[in-house]
């Protein structure tokens, strides 16, 4: 049988770079057995009715099948790769088309060995006599009841018994990107670009927050790939993760669009840019606008190989405090500040994340595994609690870079009165930005030897372009 548009190389890396990843995997786990669960198809309200397909992010990473119901396992001690999975039948063609057989799909990328799901159980039963079965978190109760059918577990305690060790193994080679995953991100960075500059566009009275996401999600699906993560698209960008809405833009508004879409091979973009809605900022949006820019730019001035990224978030929020400083919303010594943790009332949550297959890369594993290592731990500091990724950058790495100001009424009201940070917050000035809203500027970086640079061409942000954008759509 011929092999059908969907599973030619173009939709996959060559076989060689799935061989290499699982020929890496069984030298850091040798003598292990390993199980990977892919996902199924999930329903939407009945069976025949189900979501869009996504395939789970470690089964694609070692073996590039983006299809539903496959599974696999390797024995790290003989280096034996089998896939699971059933060819389609006759009553399947009909409403599929004609598919490859499971042989076929895993010869391209390389195994040798399938057998069908049925052989599954039996042969996992029999390596569980005498060795332990190691398999990472699952996210989707299907996979979990899969897991928990194979080893005779309970559902509840399926993901008690994960293995560590190769969570481990897995976020350390996941960590620092290949070169074939960075072209992959850097060509298709094109699409976050031209869904961020169409918002611009559209940011203009009487246009709603629905529409606006409207156009750009579709954006990404038109280039081959869904969005990776549910867009946000909001004038209350105070409220970190708000939906949109059917509300109506008015001059004066300020845009936040944080989105991003899927690659063809499922790696992740993730921009955010605010912009004025009517072309213009004003004074007050611009100082703030400024301030988070600077904080954006002295990160990706400072990334490189060695640093901790928990030192470059702080460096955003003491470029924050500086700058609401110079304004006198906050005040006093601005070390003293940010030891205290005082910006988190104005940016609750860490400058970053990994990026990949995963728009928050890997933190299905476990986000401690992912950003936190035994050079640097969790701090239970407010806000500093929330930085996802701490760890030493090395080369190869991507990490998202989206410092923020938001002015959050509750947050500020609960402060006040108990009064937090008393000694660093103006609350009499921070009261005339109560309605502000808020502003989020973020890059994705990939660290090099040398530093780090923005991955593709990078989205407008200086203030006077955005508002160039913004106007001469207006026209």
């Amino acid at each position: 049988m011929s092999v059908t548009p969907a599973y030619n190389k173009l939709n996959m890396f060559s076989k060689e770079v799935y061989q290499q990843r699982r020929q890496r995997l069984c030298e850091l786990l040798p003598d292990s057995f390993l199980l990977f669960v892919g996902n199924a198809e999930e329903p939407f309200n009945y069976a025949g009715n189900t979501y869009s397909f996504r395939q789970d992010s470690t089964f694609l990473y070692l073996f590039g099948i983006d299809s539903p119901n496959y599974t696999a396992t390797i024995d790290t001690a003989t280096g034996n790769v089998t896939i699971y999975a059933d060819d389609v039948t006759l009553d399947d063609t009909i409403w599929t088309g004609e598919l490859p057989s499971v042989a076929v799909v895993a010869s391209l990328v390389g195994v040798a060995t399938t057998k069908p799901s049925s052989a599954l159980a039996e042969d996992v039963k029999c390596v569980m006599k005498y060795r332990r079965v190691h398999y990472v978190p699952a996210s989707r109760a299907s996979s979990v009841q899969k897991i928990a059918s194979i080893l005779g577990l309970q559902t509840a305690a399926v993901n008690e018994y994960v293995s560590e060790p190769l969570i481990k193994s897995l976020v350390s080679m996941r960590s620092v990107k290949e070169q074939c995953e960075i072209d992959e991100l850097e060509n298709y960075m094109h699409v976050g670009y031209d869904m961020h500059v169409s918002a611009m566009k559209m940011a203009r009275e009487g246009n709603s927050e629905q529409v606006i996401r409207s156009v750009i999600d579709y954006m990404s699906l038109r280039n081959g790939g869904h969005v990776s993560f549910p867009t946000i698209c909001t004038v209350h960008g105070e409220i970190l993760h708000n939906s949109p809405t059917t509300q109506v833009l008015k001059n004066g508004d300020l845009l936040l669009v944080d989105a991003g879409s899927e690659s063809p091979l499922h790696y992740a973009t993730d921009n955010t840019r605010t912009t004025p809605v009517g072309g213009h900022f004003s004074q007050q949006q611009r100082e703030i606008y400024n301030i988070v820019l600077n904080a954006n730019n002295a990160v990706a001035a400072a990334v490189r190989p060695g640093v901790f990224y928990r030192d470059m978030h702080l460096l955003a929020m003491r470029t924050i405090v500086d700058g609401l400083s110079q304004l006198g919303i906050m005040k006093g010594n601005i070390d003293d500040a940010v030891a205290n943790g005082a910006y988190a009332l104005f940016c609750p949550h860490g400058v970053g994340h990994m990026l990949g297959l995963d728009v928050h890369d890997m933190e299905g594993y476990g986000e401690n595994y992912v950003g936190y290592d035994e050079e640097v731990q969790r701090s239970t500091q407010f806000g500093f609690s929330a930085l996802r990724m701490a760890r030493r950058l090395q080369a190869g790495f991507i990490v998202t870079d989206e410092p923020g100001i938001y002015f959050i009424p509750a947050l500020i009201d609960k402060w006040q009165a108990e009064g937090i940070c008393k000694d660093f917050i103006n609350y009499e000035k921070l009261h005339t930005y109560r309605n502000f809203g808020g502003i989020r500027l973020e890059d994705d970086l990939l660290i090099t030897p040398n530093g780090g640079r923005v991955l593709g061409q990078r989205i407008p942000i200086n203030p006077n372009e955005v508002e160039s954008i913004v106007c001469n759509a207006n026209k």
